[in-house]
Parts: structure tokens; C-alpha cells; sequence
């Protein structure tokens, strides 16, 4: 299937000067992304009703958005997931580590086994960073409770401005790593006209019980939860600008009743780089997506 959405007046600009050779395409750096779920408050499988952890049952799902400052130097004034880039420190020492193993997640994502132990971490310590989401626990079957206490803020912040490593992290709290809160859902590559490029790797968490999620991303100036199809539905009205991944990652889940049916769904999803191609038209510009 090929998407093709209208291209910001910047981004042509770059998509031109690009074309022209002007400049080579920039080396895309490693990164995560987290789809972090949970069942819609208002049906019967959200807080209070009738499903069990993880909304079994329920009405569908909300996603957890940001939407980033419009002066930052990247995706300015979209909206977008929980994500960054890796820090290589991220993997560096012994992490403990529950579920499937890096081998396992590099089998599915497609990499080395290095890098894919370093993406599961980046992906739990962005989570974190962002939305003050912890998937993690003091055993391999129990996740944190409230993080919002004063020692946790400050660790928090210490990751956030790399005094602190995320394996130092872990290992001084006695954490352990809930690899298998975590699954693997796409690979989108920034397009070789952008002047920062990113080769995400997207996962997707469900909201672990007794977690709350807080607006502490100092790079956002929004924060929501959002059923998959309002959030779409905004882009197509000009209320929200989204950049290609999020749109289709939220129409992708739009369908589901739960967290858990998404997790099930991962599974059985093959996981390849999507990179999307731009056409320019006079002063006017498409972003082109094969599916």
C-alpha cells in the first residue's frame, strides 16, 4: 500500500536542496520509540471495570502523545511517541533482564545482538524520561510502583542529562529489566533528505498497573492520552500535524479492544525498514510511503 501525505514548507526546502546535491544524506542514528497503551477509561475494560491487568477486555485503547516544542531542532510541533536515541551506555554493564532475550529481539528487529539489548534499554529509559513510566521491577514479575517521590525525580533527571547511566541505574536500585512488557511493532527510517535522520525501531508497552504517566518531558509542550482514530482525525483537520510513523503506527492500532491484543498482534508482525521518498512539485511537496 503507498501512503502520500503533504510535505511542511521546511521540509521541501530540504527535500530540494537535497535533490540538487547539495549536501550527502546524513548517517541515521539508532533510536526507540514507545506506543505506550491503555484500555479507555471509559469502557468496561478500563480503570475499575471488569477486565484484568492489562485490559483484556474493554472498548478499545488510548495512546500516550506528546507533542514536541515547535522550536526543537527535530519534528518541532508534532506530535509524536515516547522515543529518542540510543545511548550506547545504555546496555553497558550486567542489566537484569526478564523476557525474551536480546538475541530474541534482534532475531525480530533485525540486528545485531548488541544493538538490540541497547534498543530494549533505550526504549525502557525514554519511556521513563518521558513520561514517567517504569518498566521495570525489583523481581522479574513485579513492576515499580509510584516513581514520583523526590529520589526518583532526581534519578529521572540525571538520565535525562546523561550524568547518569540507565545500567547504573537499574543496577543500584536492585530494578530489573521487563523486556517482556515490551514488543516489537515497526522500523521506520527518516528520510534521506532530512538534515537528522533516525532509524526507529517502534515498540509497543501497555501502562503497567498501579503507574501513572506525568507531563515531565522537557521537550513537549503537550501531553494526552488519545483514542488512535481521534488523534488521526485531528491530523486529517489540520488540528494536530503528525509525521508519517505516528500517523500509521495509531491507524494500525486503531482496531484494538485492548493492550494486550496489540501486544498479541506484535508477535506475529515482520519487522522492515519503511523509508519514506519525497516528490517535489514546483514549491510543493509529498511524502510518498510504501507499506
Amino acid at each position: 500500500m503507498d501512503a502520500t501525505r503533504r510535505l511542511p514548507a521546511e521540509l521541501v526546502e530540504h527535500a530540494r536542496a537535497f535533490a540538487a546535491g547539495g549536501r550527502a544524506a546524513v548517517t541515521p542514528r539508532d533510536a526507540s520509540t514507545v506506543v505506550l497503551l491503555r484500555s479507555d477509561p471509559g469502557g468496561p475494560g478500563g480503570p475499575g471495570g471488569a477486565s484484568g491487568p492489562g485490559g483484556v477486555s474493554g472498548r478499545g485503547v488510548q495512546a500516550y502523545l506528546l507533542r514536541r516544542h515547535a522550536g526543537m531542532p527535530f519534528a518541532g510541533g508534532m506530535v509524536a511517541f515516547p522515543g529518542g536515541g540510543v545511548d550506547l551506555r545504555d546496555s553497558d554493564g550486567v542489566v537484569a533482564w526478564a523476557g525474551p532475550s536480546a538475541g530474541d529481539f534482534a532475531a525480530r528487529l533485525g540486528c545485531a545482538e548488541l544493538l538490540a539489548r541497547a534498543l530494549v534499554c533505550a526504549a525502557v529509559r525514554e519511556t521513563y524520561e518521558e513520561a514517567g513510566v517504569l518498566l521495570a521491577g525489583p523481581t522479574a514479575a513485579s513492576v515499580v510502583g509510584d516513581t514520583s517521590a523526590a529520589d526518583w525525580e532526581a534519578d529521572r533527571r540525571a538520565l535525562v542529562d546523561r550524568s547518569l547511566a540507565f545500567s547504573d541505574f537499574l543496577d543500584r536500585r536492585g530494578l530489573v529489566l521487563r523486556a517482556d512488557l515490551l514488543a516489537p511493532w515497526a522500523r521506520w527510517i527518516t528520510p534521506d533528505f532530512e538534515p537528522r535522520r533516525y532509524d526507529a525501531r517502534f515498540f509497543v508497552a501497555a501502562l503497567p498497573a498501579g503507574q501513572r504517566t506525568r507531563d515531565v518531558s522537557g521537550e513537549a509542550d503537550l501531553v494526552t492520552w488519545m483514542r488512535p482514530v481521534d488523534a488521526t482525525a485531528a491530523v486529517d483537520t489540520g488540528r494536530l500535524r503528525m509525521l508519517p510513523p505516528t500517523y500509521v503506527v495509531l491507524s494500525e492500532i486503531a482496531g484494538f479492544q485492548s493492550p494486550a491484543q496489540a501486544l498479541v498482534a506484535a508477535a506475529d508482525r515482520v519487522i522492515r525498514p519503511v523509508q519514506p521518498t519525497a516528490r517535489i512539485v514546483g514549491d510543493q511537496g509529498w511524502l510518498s510511503v510504501e507499506l
